[in-house]
């Protein structure tokens, strides 16, 4: 027969075990990030960018690396980058160097694409949006000592212009921190679909790429990465009532 006491005691240990799993859960839940607001988020951080960067000039340095030598460029080519939101993006190119091949068919396509992507026709379907994206919340991490949102991303169309993979955003405003992802589609037939990684800063209360690496295999070209890195951004702001304004980079510098 068994012990009454001891099944009194039982009961009352299997009593408080379930209070116990209840409120670890209930902790659990109040803890974890509401993924529905981390998705609000990053549209409108990406809305609020749209909206009020009128603007920018930024110097961009490409190099390119063929197979696996990272530390002598087989080309190098130096921009100045003009963004205008009614018009897109223009280049002027401040010098040059190395295989042609590479200068025009790797740099020069870069340089066209972004031309074609920043249009205002086409801008809107190249944004990281729900508009274009299925988004998924998938934890937290820290990047830069920012706190952040880990999101899967998965386009809802093939384009050269959207990834599928991941996107770390700033886990109180939305804004993109750094991205890791695939293009869903090649650019163009010299080469394949691109492994891609950008990292972006806030300046001036808005998210600008710093730095960037893109990697690509072809028939032709073999494999290639592309370096980029981005420094002293001018922009030009909408500043209310009292109209755009143009403010500096201060002091940020392209980083890795």
């Amino acid at each position: 027969m068994v012990n009454p006491v001891f099944l009194h005691y039982r009961k009352q240990f299997a009593i408080l075990a379930f209070f116990a799993i209840a409120l670890s859960s209930t902790a659990a839940l109040a803890q974890r990030p509401d993924r529905n607001a981390t998705i609000k988020k990053i549209d409108a951080s990406v809305t609020n960018r749209d909206e009020n960067l009128l603007g920018y000039t930024v110097t961009e340095l490409y190099r390119v690396y063929r197979g696996a030598d990272k530390t002598h460029p087989a080309a190098e080519m130096t921009v100045k980058t003009t963004y205008r939101k009614e018009t897109g993006k223009s280049y002027v190119i401040l010098s040059q160097s190395g295989s042609e091949l590479l200068l025009k068919e790797v740099l020069g396509r870069i340089l066209d694409s972004e031309r074609m992507m920043t249009q205002p026709a086409n801008r809107a379907q190249a944004v990281l949006t729900t508009a274009n994206y299925t988004m998924t919340v998938k934890g937290d991490d820290m990047v830069d000592g920012r706190a952040c949102n880990l999101v899967a991303i998965v386009p809802k169309k093939s384009s050269p212009y959207l990834f599928r993979g991941t996107i770390w955003v700033d886990a109180q405003d939305g804004s993109i921190v750094k991205l890791d992802g695939v293009s869903s589609k090649a650019a163009s037939v010299l080469a394949g679909a691109s492994q891609v990684s950008r990292q972006y800063t806030n300046i001036n209360g808005l998210p600008m790429a710093t730095h960037a690496e893109a990697e690509a295999g072809s028939w032709l070209l073999g494999q290639t990465t592309i370096d980029i890195d981005y420094s002293g951004y001018e922009m030009t702001l909408r500043s209310g009532s009292s109209g755009p304004q143009t403010v500096g980079q201060a002091g940020v510098k392209g980083v890795r």
